[in-house]
């Protein structure tokens, strides 16, 4: 069951979608608006007549009226909390001055930052806040989003979040030729120097072979999640917590570990009765058919090695001794600790981003926040004095890697 977890990186980059995505990333770059208005009308199902009309209002004068019940507070809060916590990732340069050397890291916001939002299976107004929050946090001066127009017409609480947090330019277009126009630019769209947010396959595809040209987050794969759950927990909440994430996708993985046969029954028990209520259960069984499952350890430390080599985007410990792993996990893309704190609560209000590596790249990447909107430069000064004392040894060096042109420039500032 591990390995076919693990090869569900395969699902995200098969060559046949990255044949595809090619060739409508390639048609975007060369021919622009021509091709980007060709794609939009043919995959997105757009009637726009030119790539002007593409561009999308965010809700004019429109309030919380016709909302989700409460939704307008629900979104306050939620700003409230991704704002605090992303607030303590804002970090200043520094300068060092030490005797004659003076060095300082220089940190600047990227200028133009494009987001996309997905729109296929359902909106998701909790990406604009995921995303767009740490990038005026890091004082973007630009953000553009690209979000298919038919999820930002049904859905006035995108509409209205959007609007929220004073999103300017907004772009009705998906999948590759989205990512591409973002990327390359358009005669109409300007290109932006990263993308970021989370997308389906053809989304990932495109940003992997756009990479080289410009920034992304990364390439995000299925939705998963894997809890840790000892006897004695409560089996219908954990239920609730796997179908959670299984009607994401039916790709998304949704696995339980546990010491206890007879609590993974009970879990299993708990899915099935809970299943058939949901309008997604065509979605989550799909999902928990393809990439479902429980194992039982003899003991919950025998949970580690199974955390670390799935390196899930979502990991809940939930019970003592689970959630005393906590401090020995060092892949997973976030750790919701206890039963009272299901994941669900990490996708819209907890503070931390949910945009998060999955397909086991949390082994060496992270969550999104503010550090991904700012690159880093450094200046270096050296005082003459100081310059003679140290051109040797650099010399020395350079004389050492076998480039000469190196070693006499340093030379020169002995003298």
């Amino acid at each position: 069951m591990l390995a076919r977890l693990q090869g569900r990186t395969d699902l995200v980059l098969d060559a046949k979608t990255l044949r595809a995505a090619k060739r409508i990333v390639e048609a975007v770059r060369r021919q622009g608006d021509e091709a980007l208005l060709t794609y939009c009308q043919e995959l997105d199902g757009s009637e726009a007549a030119q790539v002007a009309d593409l561009a999308l209002e965010p809700a004019g004068d429109e309030g919380p009226e016709g909302l989700v019940s409460g939704f307008a507070g629900a979104l306050e809060r939620a700003i409230e909390s991704v704002t605090a916590f992303h607030r303590q990732q804002v970090r200043t340069g520094f300068r060092i001055d030490s005797g004659g050397v003076e060095l300082a890291e220089r940190r600047h916001p990227l200028s133009r930052v494009g987001v996309y939002v997905p729109g296929g299976r359902a909106a998701y107004p909790s990406t604009v806040l995921m995303t767009v929050i740490p990038a005026r946090l890091a004082g973007v001066e630009e953000i553009v989003v690209a979000t298919p127009a038919a999820a930002f017409g049904a859905t006035p609480e995108l509409r209205y979040t959007l609007k929220r947090l004073e999103v300017g330019e907004i772009w009705g277009m998906g999948g590759a030729h989205a990512v591409a126009a973002l990327a390359y630019g358009t005669e109409t769209i300007r290109r932006v120097d990263k993308i970021v947010g989370p997308g389906n396959q053809w989304v990932t595809a495109a940003k992997r072979l756009v990479s080289g040209d410009v920034g992304i987050d990364g390439l995000a794969g299925p939705s998963e999640v894997m809890i840790v759950a000892q006897e004695g927990s409560d089996a219908p909440w954990v239920a609730a917590d796997l179908l959670a994430q299984a009607e994401h996708d039916p790709n998304a993985a949704a696995v339980l570990v546990t010491d206890s046969r007879s609590f993974a029954r009970r879990v299993a028990a708990a899915v099935e009765e809970q299943l058939p209520s949901l309008a997604t259960s065509e979605t989550a069984e799909a999902s928990l058919r393809r990439f479902g499952g429980i194992f039982v350890v003899p003991e919950i430390g025998a949970a580690l090695p199974l955390i670390e080599a799935f390196a899930p985007e979502h990991l809940q410990l939930i019970g003592p001794e689970a959630e005393a792993l906590e401090g020995q996990v060092r892949h997973a893309g976030a750790i919701f600790l206890g039963a009272s704190t299901p994941e669900v609560f990490g996708d819209y209000l907890a503070g931390p981003s949910h945009v998060l590596p999955t397909c086991g790249s949390a082994r060496f990447t992270s969550a999104l926040g503010v550090e991904d909107f700012i690159r880093r430069s450094h200046t270096v000064r050296f005082s003459p004095e100081v310059a003679a004392v140290k051109a040797e040894d650099a010399a020395i060096l350079a004389d050492a890697e076998g480039l000469p042109a190196h070693a006499a420039a340093a030379r020169r500032r002995s003298r």
